[in-house]
């Protein structure tokens, strides 16, 4: 019991501490180490980081100037409260003072894309600072061609694997991959032949590179290796996840309901967050038949659909992005 196989959400769980405490020790010294000459050189009136980045907390202590964590998984599910004592240690370290509060790591807020009631972040309360998600993230973005030829008197599901995993597919493919990662192919399979079954759905499939996909698939489903996901989800009826934190913020922006496949680290606490808000399903039983079947749940369930509609109006309800420049001058001149 325990091991990946067993209960990869155990697993993972199990996991996270150490990767937290690696972010407040070794990685926050080497990160503000790095940092620090490059900024004490221009002298910054405000630093946006990474939520992984806590060495960009010490860089603005040590300049006094505000800081803020732009929206990330990681931010999402860190617990301020479990990692002010390795925090301090290395304030003291690097010649800082110490802190009370588990909020000093982010004394000034947060930015966020979803508005406070569709929060994901577990500890750290609504954000004052919540901006729309856009659709366009990459401005010359289009569609191939050959969607506009699907069938539309059927259900469109989109299956995809995200990015963050197949980017580890060299250590997934090692002999002995690390534990942290599910071997991409497994799931990439699991995915393929889940939506196989879908037979009276048309099927886009993303592989981002990671295969090979089963050969014998059904003409219903469509295999590419990318496709630009924001555009495609403004048409489809299910989306079939890994439950990432940029794809679960796009399926809000477009309401496109999900069944979330998560695999690791914020994924799973993600896809109970969508469970949770009636915009989807956790997929429990993960086989194929397993998948397919939540596949078919969501489609048919009229009160998602309607919950990821309501979601969309008040994802618009949000600001645009660009007005964040605004207010982070107000945060610095006050």
């Amino acid at each position: 019991a325990g091991a990946p196989a067993d209960d990869p959400e155990a697993f993972q769980s199990t996991l996270m501490p150490a990767l937290f405490h690696g972010m407040t020790r070794v990685g926050a010294v080497d990160s503000y180490t790095a940092v620090l000459p490059v900024a004490e050189g221009f002298r910054p009136d405000l630093i946006l980081r990474d939520g992984m980045d806590l060495g960009a907390c010490l860089v603005a202590e040590r300049l006094g100037v505000p800081q803020l964590p732009t929206p990330s998984g990681t931010t999402n599910i860190l617990n301020p409260a479990k990692i002010l004592g390795p925090l301090n240690a290395t304030r003291e370290a690097v010649g800082l003072p110490v802190r009370n509060d588990p909020l000093s790591l982010l004394p000034h807020g947060r930015i966020d894309y979803v508005p406070p009631a569709l929060s994901f972040a577990r500890y750290l309360g609504p954000s004052s600072l919540a901006y729309r998600q856009t659709v366009d993230v990459a401005r010359a973005a289009a569609l191939p061609a050959w969607v506009a030829e699907l069938a539309t008197d059927r259900p469109l599901v989109f299956a995809a694997l995200g990015t963050a995993l197949p980017m580890a597919r060299d250590q997934v493919y090692s002999p002995t991959p690390p534990a942290l990662f599910p071997n991409a192919r497994k799931t990439l399979r699991t995915m393929a032949e889940a939506v196989a079954r879908l037979d009276d759905c048309v099927v886009v499939l993303a592989t981002a590179g990671v295969g090979p996909v089963p050969d014998d698939l059904p003409p219903h489903v469509h295999v590419v290796e990318q496709v630009p996901q924001p555009l495609l989800l403004e048409a489809v009826d299910v989306f079939l996840t890994h439950g990432g934190f940029n794809s679960v913020r796009e399926s809000l922006r477009t309401a496109t309901p999900m069944v979330v496949l998560p695999q690791f680290a914020d994924q799973y606490p993600n896809a109970r967050r969508v469970e949770e808000l009636g915009l989807g399903r956790r997929v429990t039983t993960r086989t194929p038949d397993g998948v397919a079947a939540d596949c078919r749940a969501v489609l048919a369930d009229s009160g998602i659909a309607a919950r990821v509609r309501r979601a969309r109006l008040a994802m618009l309800t949000l600001p645009p992005v660009e007005s964040a420049v605004g207010d982070l001058v107000k945060l610095v001149t006050g």
